[in-house]
């Protein structure tokens, strides 16, 4: 018996074209699951994309944001009766097979309340989205002085490359790109805080999760994320960057944080434990493209 699962999609401008890419994955790959298609644009320039493709349409051109969006359709889902709920970017691309496989782990590790999978540039690069729990002067180097960061072999460190992203590793942070939800672990643990914009609402619920359950990155399955880093581009991005790194670090502390310190030196020690493969490469039974 297929368990019951259904994800939501957060769009703000996004093409129509990269929208139906998407929904057309989702809906062929697992018919019937519920689909929350929320649109914070200024315009409903989605509303019939919806109505095509058969899914729950919401327009906010008011946008209150990527936490209280998804929350909205999280509260929906578990009304509902969903016991699992996917968190996807506009700009994500599925292998046919991936939602069936997530799937299917979730269900043979009850310990896993949240997950990730491999994730990769269209061009193929490995995307190295796995990340320690931040410190605010990690987050300073990485920000404005990134050669430096890379030099020094911290931004190694930070992204977890010494695991070579080739095996099922339990993550600290994981990326609200792509996220697979156990709902009643989450419902424990509490959504995503609305006091994010944007930005850090991922990295908040990995650590609230992960207090109570394994939060675990799965490379047997891969997307593809046209990932645009937006706010090394935009002042107002940038903006919402920074406002939300404070509001972080006022609720979970900023120099000192004992239990940041202990979970990320843990998460160290595990990842540096022999492997195969490397940072950028293709696992046996990945599939790079949907």
């Amino acid at each position: 018996m297929n368990p019951a699962a259904s994800c939501s999609i957060v769009c703000y401008r996004n093409s129509q074209e990269q929208v139906e890419r998407l929904l057309a994955s989702v809906t062929t790959s697992r018919p019937g699951m519920l689909v929350y298609l929320i649109d914070n644009s200024p315009a409903d320039t989605l509303r019939a994309l919806a109505a095509r493709y058969g899914v729950h349409y919401r327009h906010q051109p008011d946008n209150p944001g990527y936490a209280r969006s998804h929350n909205r359709a999280l509260r929906e889902a578990i009304g509902a009766g969903s016991a699992y709920h996917f968190v996807l970017n506009p700009d994500i691309q599925l292998p046919l097979d991936g939602i069936g496989k997530l799937l299917a782990y979730m269900e043979q590790t009850p310990d896993v309340g949240l997950l990730a999978p491999r994730v990769h540039y269209p061009d193929g690069r490995l995307q190295p989205l796995c990340k320690l729990l931040p410190h605010p002067l990690e987050l300073l180097v990485r920000r404005f002085f990134p050669l430096l960061h890379r030099s020094s072999g911290r931004l190694a460190r930070y992204e977890l490359h010494g695991s070579g992203y080739s095996r099922v590793m339990d993550v600290p942070a994981l990326s609200g790109c792509f996220m697979l939800m156990r709902l009643e672990t989450v419902q424990r643990a509490g959504l995503f805080d609305e006091r994010f914009f944007l930005y850090f609402e991922d990295v908040d619920l990995s650590r609230r999760v992960g207090r109570i359950a394994r939060t675990v990155f799965v490379p047997h399955v891969a997307v593809v994320h046209d990932y645009a880093r937006g706010s090394y581009h935009d002042w107002r991005l940038l903006w919402h960057h920074l406002v939300s790194a404070a509001r972080y670090f006022n609720k979970w502390g900023w120099l000192h944080d004992t239990e940041r310190d202990r979970i990320n030196a843990r998460t160290l020690r595990a990842s540096s434990l022999p492997r195969t493969g490397q940072p950028g490469g293709n696992p046996a039974g990945t599939d790079l493209h949907p």
